[in-house]
């Protein structure tokens, strides 16, 4: 890896002055100056050909110097600090969750409310969070009314949400994982921007932009679906962003991507092709990687008995990988949960124990937010019907009332309490110290 060079240029060659000491004072002087040019020639064609510094490399090495010496959180490793989490550190993080036996709650965003709540929440139930991007959020965050035919509003308003997330995160004192959702094959444009963008990041500050990305290829043959999630990984690897991938098809609709329609065997996974995937995605130096295995899960909240969920899938995928790679490890690949929002607690933990180390949720926090909203218009229905004037006088002002931030307030604690529930599901509770 890339070190910070240091300017350290060579020391002139000093010039004894008792050699002289039957010299005329004259002469000594001369001496002393001709010592102080020769010095000041050397440092300057030393700093002239000094290798200019260069950002570090996000790496388990470089790391040892600047984070395994204090531990921020007792219960994680040390390379894991408060703030966004990259490369190493990532890998450590949902290590920890594995090995530990929880899951990180990735939660949808649609705005700076929705994205402060999901760190409200995590610093409250002390535990770290997925601040999760999808193309039709990145849009809403630059602005609806933004043209967006080559995607140039949802990359701007991810780049936009992800430099929000990395200027406060600090301040919550907790793990943040900068991810973005979905990206089927015709979508790639937009992630495309997004890692330029972390490209140029990692040149200004030697970490990239995004934590992770999914790319959801499902639609396309297993081959052709991991061939081009090689080749992103290949990229993802030399700035330290993980790779999360689809396999099968998660049922429902959520931004864009609709799959109501699909056959119900697509909803399952099968063990070898969890295999294959890991195999081939494996052979990428420094490259990491999550999947997303079907096991009937889907996106949306249904009536009871209308989801038939088999995290059995996953246990069988892992024993599976395990004896082809030989491995001491019974849970070698880690996987993550779609279509989260719903679910019972026990086929939950249940998949927690099969080596889930992320649940997506947004269909239950979308709800959680605008029943904030919802309740606060209904506590103050009567002083948010005019500008002036309520119960408790006609000429009283109601401006403390119908100010948004009151009203976004409510949805953001809402929404916070939601996540805290989901976190004590996935078993994410005080899991820091």
């Amino acid at each position: 890896p890339d070190r910070l060079s240091k300017n350290n240029p060579p020391a002139a060659n000093h010039l004894t002055v008792d050699t002289f000491r039957y010299a005329t004072q004259n002469t000594q002087v001369n001496i002393i100056n001709m010592k102080l040019a020769i010095a000041s020639l050397l440092v300057g064609s030393a700093a002239a050909f000094a290798p200019a510094a260069t950002p570090m490399r996000n790496s388990a090495l470089n790391m040892s110097t600047e984070t395994t010496t204090e531990k921020a959180f007792a219960k994680l490793p040390a390379s894991v600090k408060p703030g966004v989490v990259t490369g190493d550190a990532l890998v450590d993080l949902l290590d920890a969750a594995k090995d530990q036996g929880y899951a990180i709650p990735g939660v949808n965003i649609v705005g700076t409310n929705s994205i402060n709540a999901c760190m409200e929440a995590a610093a409250k139930y002390g535990g770290p969070i997925m601040v999760t991007f999808s193309k039709g959020g990145g849009q809403f965050i630059a602005g609806k009314s933004l043209a967006n035919d080559a995607d140039e509003a949802s990359i701007a308003g991810s780049v936009a949400g992800a430099k929000h997330v990395h200027e406060v995160a600090k301040l919550y004192g907790v793990p943040v994982v900068l991810h973005t959702d979905h990206c089927q094959k015709a979508w790639l444009p937009w992630i495309d921007g997004l890692v330029a963008a972390s490209e140029t990041h990692f040149e200004q500050t030697g970490t990239p932009l995004f934590s992770s990305h999914m790319l959801d290829l499902s639609e396309e043959s297993l081959e052709e679906n991991i061939g081009i999630c090689k080749d992103y990984l290949e990229r993802f690897a030399k700035m330290g962003i993980l790779l999360e991938f689809e396999l099968g098809v998660t049922g429902g609709e959520e931004d864009g991507v609709d799959n109501t329609d699909v056959d119900s065997s697509r909803l399952y996974t099968q063990p070898e092709e969890v295999f294959y995937a890991y195999e081939q995605l494996s052979q990428v130096e420094g490259g990491a990687f999550t999947c997303a295995a079907s096991f009937g899960n889907v996106h949306g909240v249904y009536a009871p008995g209308n989801v038939d969920l088999q995290p059995l899938i996953l246990y069988n995928s892992q024993k599976y990988i395990q004896e082809k790679i030989g491995s001491e490890d019974d849970k070698p690949m880690k996987f993550v949960f779609h279509g989260g929002s719903g679910s019972s607690v026990e086929d939950i933990q249940y998949a927690i124990g099969a080596g889930v180390i992320k649940m997506n949720i947004d269909t239950d926090t979308q709800w959680a937010f605008w029943d904030g909203v919802r309740a606060y218009e209904a506590k103050y229905h009567d002083y948010l019907q005019g500008q002036i004037g309520n119960p408790e006088a006609d000429d009283k002002p109601n401006k403390k009332y119908y100010d948004p931030r009151m009203s976004l307030r409510a949805g953001e604690e809402a929404m916070a309490a939601r996540l805290i529930k989901a976190a004590e599901d996935l078993k994410c509770v005080n899991v820091l110290n």
